[in-house]
């Protein structure tokens, strides 16, 4: 049986928050300069290239890469074979005392968005707590953490609706994808949650939004699931639409569809 210190978690989780508030992942950098390299409207090229330059300078001053560091979202899967060396806090609780030391960095201050009774007073809690933390029980003896600080701007352009079995997916995504404008700010990735329950469809979405960009890899070797045919279908109909880096048109509005 594998035994987790609760420090360790914590200081984990810290660490993490602060490496992802001024790190891009790389594949989304290589796939904006891809993205980049093949535009043709100058005003998305500038955009691409502010993002690019902003994104160096972030790494290498380590600043946030967005005024906006988000709200943190935090999937944890949990091996059953797993113990932990202390119980008295939750798995919630410990993500939260994470999040607060990484918010709260002397070194790298991050802004705080979370309020406390959103529908009244809507109180600032001050150091970016609670997180939205999913814990799931998996096989084996490891604990896997899948980290997010979520800005607003595209979690306020999430989308859900009810589909008859007879609707079309896609068709969906193109009605609804430009009643979003550009505050979500693409070029991004869209995350699709399809079956379930409403909060289960939500979940899978959110989650989706974990996984590597790969979509030209994807194309490459041919989609032979209908998961993959929907996912380039979707990616090549929606930059079709125009909409482009920023919302200022183009040739790129999403790196990858999921």
């Amino acid at each position: 049986m594998t035994v987790i210190r609760q420090q360790d978690f914590i200081d984990s989780i810290e660490d993490a928050l602060q490496f992802i508030s001024y790190y891009h992942p790389l594949d989304y950098v290589k796939a904006v300069e891809q993205a980049y390299l093949k535009e043709e409207s100058q005003a998305a090229k500038d955009a691409m290239a502010q993002i690019l330059i902003n994104s160096r300078m972030s790494a290498e001053g380590k600043r946030p890469l967005c005024q906006d560091t988000g709200i943190v979202t935090c999937f944890v899967k949990i091996g059953m074979g797993v113990s932990w060396d202390k119980t008295d806090m939750t798995v919630q609780q410990m993500v939260d005392e994470g999040t607060r030391r990484a918010y709260m960095n002397p070194d790298n201050p991050l802004r705080a968005s979370i309020v406390e009774d959103p529908a009244g007073a809507r109180k600032n809690t001050k150091d970016n707590t609670p997180a939205v933390v999913h814990i799931d029980t998996v096989p084996g003896d490891k604990i896997e953490v899948m980290i997010a600080a979520k800005g607003g701007g595209s979690e306020n352009k999430s989308k859900m609706v009810m589909l008859n079995p007879s609707d079309d997916i896609v068709e969906w995504v193109l009605k609804t994808l430009p009643t979003m404008g550009a505050g979500w700010c693409p070029p991004g990735m869209l995350g699709l949650g399809i079956g379930g329950t409403a909060e289960k469809a939500a979940v899978l979405a959110k989650e989706s939004l974990m996984d590597p960009v790969d979509i030209q890899e994807l194309i490459e070797r041919g989609p032979q699931t209908t998961d993959e045919k929907l996912r380039v279908e979707i990616y090549e109909r929606v930059n079709k639409l125009g909409i482009g880096a920023q919302g200022l048109g183009g040739l790129t509005t999403v790196v990858d569809v999921k």
